[in-house]
C-alpha cells in the first residue's frame, strides 16, 4: 500500500484502539508506519485524517450490518420475525465494532467545536440514511427519494440510541423481540386501525 492507504489503515486502527479524541499524530504515524509529515502531505491535518478513516470505517461496519439482515431474512417468512432477528443479530456487529461505535459518539460530542468534523458528519447523512434504508430492506440500494431518506433516519435513530444503550450496559440494552414489542405498541398508540395500513404511504 502506499502512504495514503497506509494512513487510512492505521488511523482506522488507532479509532478502533484509542478513540477519537485521546488520538495524536504520532499515535497515527506508529500505527501506520510512516513519517507524521506524510499525514500532512496526503491530508492536511491529523483531523481531516481521522474523519476521512471515519467515514470509511462506518462503510466497512455497513457492510456488516448488510450481512445481518441477510442472514436475518432467512430466518423466517414473516417479517417481524425479520425485524426482531435484525436487532439480535447487531449484537455481534457491536461487539465487533465496539469500539468505533464509542468513537463515532465522541466524534458527535466534539463536533460542535469543530467545523471540520460536522461537516464531514454533515456530509455523509443522507448518504448513511440511504444506505441503512438499504440495508434493513435487504436491498443492494434505494433510489434518493424523500421516503427512503425518511425511512434511513427513523432506523438511524433506532440504532444510534441502541448503541447508545449497548455501551452503557450491554445487559440491560433491548432484544429484537423487545425492539418487535416498541413498535407494535408505539404504532398501535400513534395511528388508528385506518391510518396503520397508510402510514408508509
Amino acid at each position: 500500500m502506499g502512504n495514503r492507504e497506509d494512513l487510512m489503515a492505521g488511523a482506522k486502527r488507532c479509532l478502533y484502539e484509542k478513540g477519537y479524541g485521546r488520538t495524536t499524530a504520532r499515535d497515527v504515524a506508529t500505527a501506520s508506519g510512516v513519517s507524521l509529515a506524510a499525514i500532512g502531505y496526503h491530508f492536511g491535518s491529523k483531523e481531516a485524517l481521522l474523519n476521512a478513516a471515519m467515514i470509511e470505517a462506518i462503510g466497512e461496519m455497513g457492510e456488516a450490518l448488510g450481512a445481518v439482515v441477510i442472514a436475518a431474512n432467512q430466518v423466517s417468512d414473516d417479517p417481524g420475525a425479520r425485524f426482531a432477528a435484525v436487532w439480535d443479530g447487531l449484537r455481534d456487529v457491536f461487539v465487533e465494532h465496539r469500539g468505533l461505535w464509542a468513537a463515532q459518539f465522541e466524534a458527535l460530542a466534539q463536533a460542535g467545536h469543530a467545523p471540520e468534523l460536522a461537516e464531514a458528519f454533515a456530509a455523509a447523512q443522507k448518504e448513511g440514511r440511504l444506505g441503512l434504508a438499504a440495508v434493513f430492506q435487504g436491498l443492494p440500494e434505494v433510489p434518493d427519494t424523500e421516503e427512503e431518506v425518511v425511512r434511513g433516519a427513523f432506523y438511524q435513530t433506532l440504532l444510534a440510541g441502541y448503541c447508545a444503550q449497548w455501551l452503557a450496559a450491554p445487559e440491560l440494552a433491548p432484544s429484537g423481540r423487545d425492539f418487535l414489542r416498541g413498535l407494535r405498541l408505539v404504532g398501535d398508540s400513534v395511528f388508528s386501525p385506518a391510518e396503520a395500513g397508510s402510514a408508509t404511504r
